[in-house]
């Protein structure tokens, strides 16, 4: 939605990752139907080759994407309001990308929920909307279909994250790639990095991580990774925590199911094969994790996600 304080950046992110035809990256060949949507559907200047609808055609869309506004104080457009409010209402998944968490939080549509926008507003959103579950922390947050992100580069991450839920860890991590940016970040990560608890350890976390990656069909304990940090256990739970938004173990476990998709997805390997190479051990144990994790089996998440081969 292209409204009165409509910013370019996030807009540009949607249009860059939405609007543009990445086929070629999914099994089917399909990409998203991406159109501006105005006050009385005409085309934006920023995107002059984009479709352009009225907001009372929102109610016929899937997705609705609202950028962020550029003064926090001043009350939204009530025609914006009642459009968002109506396609949510008939059924469309919401995503507000940075301070456009306000136009969903005038609309009603965070109350009783957590959401999320840039730190610098967070407490000015709690302020105002004390029925919202706000969440300062965290780059972006999903609670039914409702979704909102913190500043900037969050809301790339949210877009990715819907890139994902329609298309599957390979396709999001792929359209990253030809972004030129990080894969796919869960929600839960912080929205900024704190300061190094140790001057001295420089980029060695990454390294940690890194190591660990290429080892998730091993067992890893929280002191090997903490001895390839160079940290105390006690330290490097701190830095996970600060910089990736989970402790060690959850970061294993997250990167385990993360490497089971991607084998899902791109090989033919059976569950018990991909059960040992992403380090679950057993069939019976990943898709335990699996179901737990993502709320399918491994089997139907293939089904969904599968790419098919060039023979296929």
């Amino acid at each position: 939605m292209l409204h009165e304080q409509a910013m370019l950046y996030e807009t540009a992110i949607a249009a860059e990752v939405f609007g543009v035809d990445r086929g070629d990256l999914t099994p089917a060949g399909k990409w998203y139907d991406f159109a501006t949507y105005t006050p009385d559907g005409t085309p934006s200047a920023w995107l002059p080759g984009a479709a352009a609808r009225p907001y009372e055609a929102l109610a016929e869309v899937d997705t609705v994407l609202v950028p962020s506004v550029d003064d926090v104080d001043a009350q939204p457009d009530p025609a914006l309001v009642d459009a968002v409010t109506a396609a949510h209402a008939a059924g469309a998944r919401i995503a507000a990308l940075c301070t456009g968490t306000f136009v969903l939080a005038a609309a009603g549509l965070l109350d009783d929920r957590h959401a999320t926008t840039h730190w610098m507003h967070a407490d000015a959103l709690a302020a105002r909307f004390p029925h919202i579950g706000v969440r300062a922390d965290v780059l972006y947050t999903s609670d039914g279909s409702v979704f909102t992100s913190a500043g900037k580069t969050a809301a790339l991450d949210l877009c990715l994250h819907l890139v994902y839920t329609d298309f599957g860890a390979t396709v999001a991590n792929g359209l990253a790639r030809r972004l030129v940016t990080p894969a796919y970040r869960a929600g839960g990560q912080a929205q900024f990095v704190a300061s190094p608890a140790d001057p001295g350890v420089g980029d060695r976390l990454g390294d940690a991580l890194a190591w660990a990656r290429a080892r998730l069909d091993r067992p890893i304990t929280v002191r090997q990774l903490a001895e390839q940090a160079a940290m105390s256990t006690r330290q490097l739970a701190r830095r996970m925590h600060a910089e990736v938004g989970s402790g060690p173990l959850d970061w294993l476990h997250r990167e385990r199911i993360r490497r089971a998709q991607e084998l899902l997805e791109r090989t033919d390997a059976s569950v018990e094969q991909i059960a040992n190479r992403c380090g679950m051990g057993t069939a019976t144990t990943l898709r335990r994790h699996f179901v737990r994790t993502l709320g399918v089996t491994p089997t139907t998440y293939r089904t969904v996600f599968r790419t098919p081969r060039r023979d296929d």
